[in-house]
């Protein structure tokens, strides 16, 4: 397969500036057998009583810092924890601008608080201007200064000045946001508010969570055109012994597992037997879906509108079929969904039923 394969035109005035409100009303395309335009509001209807629905409760952190090395300002993404991949010590990796300058030993200045001086060292480089940094805090002393000093992650297609918008601490932050380590939002769960979780309850729909901290790289374009030939990014994952029992008891008694994003979906996936159940686990997940992938947890996937020639739009087609979501793409488009992270979403069928 050819990474221009999955790759389409799309108006750059599509892309989502801001999150709709309220989040329920963002709009949803049904993929099954046809084409359906529907709201998000209206997931309690396309559900059945004994569904459950999967959501990731990872938390994102402000992990956008902007620095100084000596007279020279540099701004830095931290995209993956070192020396503990529950997001806890001290020594990231992180995306640097301009990185070029950058040379192991320099030490990077961001603030100075009640704590004394916030800073940096780089300890090694990397590709595609990736740096190690060294902070001189950890575990919970580093999440408070960046809380503290640090701003929302956005992709890059969301604008924002460098000083980032108060209003992305609200916005990009899920309803089912517990645990800190993310630096990406598992954006499908933008969607979800109090009042449809209540509806979705009083529907029968169950629901669990589990946890995979989204790291940076899921923005990353794919850049070879052999798909196969792709480094897939790894992001830490938990699924509870509770997670794990209340998917296989759902499975067994007929109902279907709805991955709320592809970040779910991927890490059930990733620890799924043959036939379907799964355990609980910790642990990393670099799993790459491509089509011809069988999937064997996940019933229903309910996700963004996403990139071309990125490694979500080829999970999707995965998923999905790459002819329908050919067609649900061109359909979005004609009809002016919003795409991207804060955009509209689609609850995917899949292309045919397992054996």
């Amino acid at each position: 397969m050819r990474t221009g394969d999955f790759d389409f035109d799309l108006p750059r005035d599509l892309i989502a500036q801001r999150p709709v409100e309220p989040r329920d009303r963002a709009r949803l395309l049904h993929v099954g057998e046809g084409l359906a335009d529907c709201r998000v509001g209206d997931l309690p209807d396309l559900l059945r009583p004994g569904d459950l629905l999967v959501s990731n409760d990872t938390k994102v952190i402000p992990a956008r810092l902007a620095g100084r090395r000596g007279t020279a300002g540099v701004e830095v993404t931290l995209h993956q924890a070192v020396d503990d991949p529950t997001r806890r010590g001290a020594t990231w990796k992180a995306f640097a601008k301009p990185a070029r300058k950058l040379n192991p030993g320099d030490e990077i200045a961001f603030a100075t608080d009640a704590d004394g001086p916030f800073i940096a060292t780089v300890t090694g480089k990397g590709d595609a201007g990736e740096v190690t940094l060294a902070f001189n805090r950890r575990d919970d002393a580093l999440l408070a200064a960046l809380e503290a000093h640090g701003i929302m992650p956005l992709p890059p297609y969301i604008q924002r000045d460098k000083t980032g918008d108060p209003r992305d601490r609200h916005d990009y932050q899920t309803v089912f946001a517990r645990r800190e380590g993310a630096v990406a939002a598992p954006t499908a769960g933008l969607h979800f508010t109090p009042a449809l979780l209540q509806r979705l309850e009083e529907r029968g729909v169950k629901r669990v969570t589990v946890t995979l901290h989204v790291g940076a790289g899921t923005f990353l374009p794919v850049k070879t055109e052999d798909v196969g030939a792709h480094a897939m990014h790894s992001e830490w994952g938990e699924i509870g012994a509770e997670a794990a029992a209340a998917v296989n008891a759902t499975r067994a008694a007929g109902g279907r597992v709805v991955a709320v994003g592809t970040t779910s979906l991927r890490l059930l996936e990733s620890v799924a037997a043959a036939d379907g159940s799964i355990a609980s686990f910790t642990g990393e997940t670099r799993l790459f879906i491509l089509p011809g992938y069988r999937f064997k947890c996940v019933d229903l996937l309910m996700t963004n509108f996403h990139l071309p020639r990125s490694t979500l739009f080829m999970l999707v087609c995965a998923f999905a079929g790459k002819a329908r979501m050919e067609a649900a793409y061109a359909h979005a488009i004609a009809e002016r969904y919003r795409f991207y992270s804060y955009g509209d979403a689609c609850l995917l069928e899949p292309e045919t039923d397992r054996a």
